[in-house]
């Protein structure tokens, strides 16, 4: 897999987890009960817990062999291939204080 889309994925997670969203990884499976599991963790009592909600569910495959697409910035005119522009992310967090 390309190292740059798995470090994408990876940081949506850690977005989402930061979030204190639901985040699972692991491989998908069917146990021997029939009953489908991320890694150790039994998908379909996930979603019986959140039966009846408004979900956005994201999957994002480590096996993905796409480029990831090389963006450009609509303030600051550089090339990227985050989830944002890191100089201009960069920049927030120092103008707000927070570095």
């Amino acid at each position: 897999m390309n190292s740059m889309r798995r470090a994408a994925i990876y940081k949506l997670a850690a977005a989402a987890h930061e979030m204190e969203l639901d985040v699972m990884s692991g491989v998908l499976h069917r146990a021997d009960d029939g009953r489908w599991q991320i890694g150790d963790h039994d998908l379909d009592t996930w979603l019986d817990v959140h039966s009846g909600e408004e979900l956005v569910l994201v999957l994002g495959s480590l096996a993905d062999e796409r480029e990831v697409q090389v963006r450009t910035c609509r303030t600051c005119g550089r090339d990227y291939t985050e989830l944002e522009c890191p100089h201009c992310r960069a920049n927030r967090i120092r103008l707000r204080g927070h570095a």
